[in-house]
């Protein structure tokens, strides 16, 4: 798919469809802050689940922790027992992977799930470790060089952010 062509609302369509086809009764969606959490919150509304929304931040798993420091996202949220419970994390880029492994962490800090899926706006492909999504709207490649990110507007909508950076 084009980066062109990268229509953030019609790929939030795609996975709410998609998501409306694999979540079940008891299932909690945990959003990765911040994309992630905005994915989960939208989802919880649009498909009308009854269950509570969590969130999670990386920041206290990540191996690169040193390097970056504490990122002012939100802190880790989750409004229910993990224990036994059916999860999807949620995120808006799948990149290296880096971030799911630090957000599955930080999830089995707070319990032993019965089952973890993880749901992405985008896979953008350019993994370091071996994680996959279960559910993806869109793959598509970028040179490392590039950031994606989802960006939220004050009525809800979804758009992207390509940022270019000096080396990957």
């Amino acid at each position: 798919m084009s980066l062109l062509a990268l229509d953030a609302e019609a790929l939030y369509a795609d996975l709410a469809l998609n998501m409306r086809n694999q979540v079940r009764p008891g299932t909690h969606l945990v959003g990765i802050t911040s994309g992630g959490v905005w994915l989960a919150e939208r989802l919880w509304r649009d498909l009308a689940l009854t269950e509570s929304v969590g969130i999670i931040s990386s920041a206290m798993h990540r191996d690169d922790y040193a390097r970056r420091g504490m990122a002012a996202a939100a802190q880790t949220q989750i409004p229910f027992d993990v224990n036994q419970a059916h999860i999807y994390l949620l995120d808006d880029v799948l990149f290296t992977g880096r971030t799911v492994r630090a957000v599955i962490n930080e999830l089995f800090d707070f319990g032993r799930p019965a089952s973890v899926k993880l749901a992405v706006l985008v896979d953008r492909g350019g993994r370091e470790l071996p994680i996959q999504a279960d559910v993806c709207a869109a793959r598509i490649s970028l040179p490392c060089t590039q950031s994606l990110r989802l960006q939220q507007d004050g009525a809800g909508r979804f758009t992207f952010n390509v940022k270019d950076h000096a080396s990957c």
